[in-house]
């Protein structure tokens, strides 16, 4: 058991929020107890992920995408109805601390949702800045040896366990490979730049189909869900591990 402000100063350290400019404040979004024995992490703190937390007991609760975004800052807020209600109201009636890093999960060189991608795909990170690329740097390059576009296509969901959207470079050898988790599709272009063979990422927009066929460069969208699963369990295991707490990832299902 632990401090509930130990928690927090421990997730921070880890992942430095501070350094970022992002869409919503990191760290602690809802208090909670103030002693922690349990931490359950997810990717979002949705209310099934709260109701699956409270079923497990769970002190605090450990995700990517939490509450409060843009204009939730905590001078501003919107009014607190509906489905905003109903998740704050559960976390309220049993006194579970909710803690969310968005872009500083994502960027963490060796947790975060992109390193722990990469890991799962089986890649080798090319580590540094020169392997870095897009907004704040979130971008990863790596190396894995593909015959073409659906070789690549195969392994993504053969280990990710769910259809993928695969345009361009049908017949090209794939070598270099960049990928950014989540709604990344816009930093596509940036990884052209930085000599990729193919870019992974969460979701496609319009613009990038084509940009694919045009450029060469194979495009990946594998599920927004599907590609940031694996940040939050890492880290909150590490913490948990480092203030000898109980972790428990519990996983809901999302198909976009």
């Amino acid at each position: 058991m632990t401090d509930s402000q130990r928690l927090l100063a421990a997730c921070d350290a880890l992942l430095e929020p501070a350094r970022f400019k992002d869409y919503g404040p990191n760290g602690l979004q809802v208090e909670g107890k103030p002693q922690v024995r349990k931490i359950v992490s997810g990717v979002t703190a949705s209310l099934a992920l709260i109701e699956a937390a409270v079923a497990a007991q769970a002190d605090a609760i450990f995700v990517h995408h939490g509450l409060f975004w843009r204009g939730w800052d905590g001078r501003n807020n919107g009014p607190i109805v509906g489905w905003m209600k109903q998740r704050l109201a559960l976390l309220l009636a049993h006194d579970i601390n909710l803690l969310a890093y968005h872009l500083p999960l994502d960027a963490h060189p060796t947790l975060g949702n992109n390193a722990q991608l990469g890991l799962q795909l089986g890649f080798e990170v090319l580590q540094g800045a020169p392997h870095r690329f897009g907004e704040q740097q979130l971008g990863f390059m790596g190396l894995g040896m593909f015959a073409d576009a659906p070789a690549l296509a195969a392994h993504l969901e053969k280990t990710l366990k769910r259809p993928v959207v695969q345009v361009g470079r049908a017949g090209k050898a794939i070598k270099k490979i960049a990928w950014c988790t989540g709604g990344a599709q816009g930093y596509f272009e940036a990884a052209i730049a930085a000599g990729a063979d193919a870019f992974i990422t969460g979701e496609i927009s319009e613009p990038q189909a084509h940009i694919a066929r045009e450029t060469g460069v194979a495009f990946f969208a594998c599920g927004h869900h599907a590609t940031e699963r694996y940040g939050a369990p890492a880290v909150a295991a590490q913490v948990a591990q480092q203030l000898g707490l109980v972790h428990e990832f519990i996983e809901v299902d999302n198909p976009a």
